[in-house]
């Protein structure tokens, strides 16, 4: 098979779709690899490192789109990006179709076959590629709630952890999953005030057993929910549906009431959100203010670390890529019931539910939608 990668294009997006030692899997097991120049050059991997690996380097992006059989993009194509898919092209990548109506119908209008990394699944029934850049997300979180609440960016003027004598600041995480018990891990190991939480109880228990009580866990109700935002200085949302579009958990009401100088990361605004007051915001200008409370939403978090969260991607996607490209899409998406969860889009139809039901847009099983094809 045919794999393109091309440069990202997203504000401030430096992350790659593959590294070296992905390329040199793939053409072990007989793939060519094409690069888009310079693809790889924000963290530091050049053109002769992918040459040395086995891959070909190609001019544009527009190269790419038109020679290759697979696209491994990090983020969503925009719509540049979307004028290039071709019919039964398979595109892999992260694609948060629920509250990105354009994308969805782009992709529906190309004929392309886009499988997402977001909606893929383990046996567990977790989401094994997007653990890794929730991971990244939830520690970065507490990074950037920290820098907002520096009084030059708005914020209170706290430091996290406090000093001898004085509190350390008090911070919410809305969700124990993988992005808030990596908040938590950061927040804690700073010293702060920390509480978490959840509607699941036993993940609340696993919660509680991990941290030996160095962090609160609260059950996630209304009257909770509420108590545990107002009283707090900073508040992580890191809750989500797979798939489907973020639930708006804190209300307008709830920002207006909260601390003037607090501060809000929204680590679930890919999926649109958990804050009724977010927003999606770049890297170049990374946070606003909405009653006095300062709002971190930038919709590719781990971008900022991109060497990291590159190779940390490829060591979950390479696998299922390699799946992909070794058995044609058809085969692989048949033969792993996991990865044919990622379906997202095939041949003009849509094929996930949460998708179709956040867009009020029809939905095909995605096993019928195979068969079909």
């Amino acid at each position: 098979m045919i794999i393109g990668v091309p440069s990202e294009i997203k504000v401030h997006e430096y992350r790659v779709g593959l590294v070296p030692a992905s390329v040199q899997e793939l053409v072990k097991h007989g793939h060519s690899v094409l690069i888009q120049s310079g693809a790889g050059v924000g963290i530091g991997i050049s053109d002769d490192d992918y040459i040395k690996a086995g891959a070909s380097i190609v001019g544009s992006a527009v190269d790419v789109f038109a020679q290759a059989e697979m696209v491994v993009k990090v983020k969503e194509p925009l719509a540049e990006e979307r004028a290039l898919l071709r019919e039964d092209q398979l595109l892999f990548t992260y694609l948060h179709l629920a509250p990105d109506v354009p994308q969805t119908d782009d992709l529906l209008g190309s004929g392309a076959v886009c499988v997402a990394y977001e909606t893929v699944t383990a046996a567990n029934g977790s989401l094994p590629l997007l653990a890794p850049m929730s991971e990244v997300a939830g520690r970065m979180a507490i990074q950037a709630g920290a820098h907002c609440l520096e009084k030059a960016n708005g914020g209170l003027g706290m430091l996290l952890g406090g000093v001898s004598g004085v509190e350390p600041a008090k911070i919410t995480i809305i969700g124990g999953g993988v992005v808030g018990k990596n908040a938590a891990q950061m927040a804690a190991g700073l010293r702060a005030d920390v509480t978490i939480l959840d509607n699941n109880i036993d993940t609340l228990r696993a919660l509680d057993s991990e941290f030996g009580g160095q962090v609160k866990t609260v059950f996630s109700n209304q009257y909770n929910l509420e108590a545990s935002v107002l009283e707090a200085d900073l508040v992580i949302g890191g809750v989500l549906i797979p798939g489907a579009a973020a639930p708006k958990l804190v209300t307008a009401e709830m920002i207006k009431a909260m601390k003037a100088g607090s501060a809000v990361v929204d680590v679930a605004i890919d999926q649109g959100g958990c804050f009724a007051t977010s927003k999606a915001t770049t890297h170049a200008e990374p946070t606003y203010i909405v009653d006095d409370v300062v709002h971190y939403c930038v919709a590719n978090m781990p971008g900022a670390v991109a060497r990291t969260s590159t190779f940390a991607l490829n060591n979950a996607t390479l696998p299922y890529v390699l799946q992909l490209a070794n058995l044609g899409y058809k085969q692989a998406l048949l033969a792993n019931p996991h990865l044919l969860a990622g379906l997202n889009v095939m041949h003009g139809q849509l094929t996930n539910q949460s998708v179709g039901e956040s867009q009020a847009k029809n939905f095909l099983d995605p096993l019928a939608a195979l068969k079909a094809a």
